[in-house]
């Protein structure tokens, strides 16, 4: 009797170890089959050969090509400067064909032309893909004055920027600072002006100096030359250079 008993009892502690192990290992297990997580990244660099195309100087998000027109060459405008910070277009200027006089005049210029769209205000735009946001600079210097074909200067004549404004579809914040107005000094080699400039984080993306808008495209430009001067019947050109550094803006 005293063996039976002993039995029984083990086959009870055997039963009960028994539902304590498969009790413990069911709960171990999610009844829907549980969770398992990954990851995704993405890195960004700087790029190196990327030039931006022109975009439209009022509507920056218009996602049409404008593709401006360069009045000064039939072959159109020059590619913008490569790499992750640099010029990607800049208006040049015509102040049309004008009559020779002896008073003091005031010629307007002619508005930006575009293939993409109608007439619009003239330009400047740049791009920083740097991915930085630490600023830059952009100035802009008059390479001597008008002069003919045959090498007569144009004496006291003076190109005037006016109703400048900075645009853009970037979110990061625009250049704080920014010339309004400006007039170029022709003299000797030209004075550089600061005309845009970001501070650390701003700048960072496209940007358009734009001057005037669609209505007053033709009043923010002018070229006002002496009556006094003395005017041949000949074309009279000079050149821009507009010039972006990694200099950040500064007050």
């Amino acid at each position: 009797m005293k063996i039976n008993t002993n039995l029984k009892a083990l086959g009870v502690a055997t039963t009960m170890l028994t539902g304590l192990v498969l009790g413990g290992s069911v709960t171990s297990y999610a009844a829907d089959g549980g969770e398992y997580q990954t990851n995704a990244i993405i890195e960004f660099e700087s790029a190196t050969d990327l030039i931006t195309p022109p975009v439209d100087p009022t509507n920056p998000d218009n996602p049409n090509p404008v593709d401006p027109v360069d009045p000064t060459d039939p072959n159109g405008p020059k590619p913008g400067t490569p790499g992750p910070l640099g010029i990607d277009y800049a208006s040049s200027l015509d102040f049309g064909k004008q009559k020779i006089t002896s008073t003091n005049q005031v010629y307007k210029v002619k508005p930006q032309k575009f293939n993409g769209r109608g007439d619009g205000p003239n330009y400047v735009q740049v791009t920083d893909s740097r991915g930085t946001e630490k600023g830059w600079s952009l100035h802009v210097k008059q390479n001597g004055q008008f002069k003919s074909t045959t090498d007569k200067e144009l004496t006291g004549a003076e190109i005037t920027f006016k109703n400048a404004w900075v645009n853009t579809a970037s979110a990061s914040s625009k250049p704080s600072i920014v010339k309004t107005s400006f007039s170029l000094k022709p003299d000797g080699m030209g004075v550089a002006e600061n005309i845009m400039s970001a501070k650390a984080n701003e700048g960072s993306g496209t940007y358009v100096l734009v001057f005037g808008d669609d209505a007053t495209a033709a009043d923010s430009i002018e070229l006002s030359i002496p009556g006094s001067t003395t005017k041949y019947a000949e074309k009279y050109a000079t050149s821009l250079t507009w010039t972006l550094t990694d200099v950040p803006g500064q007050e």
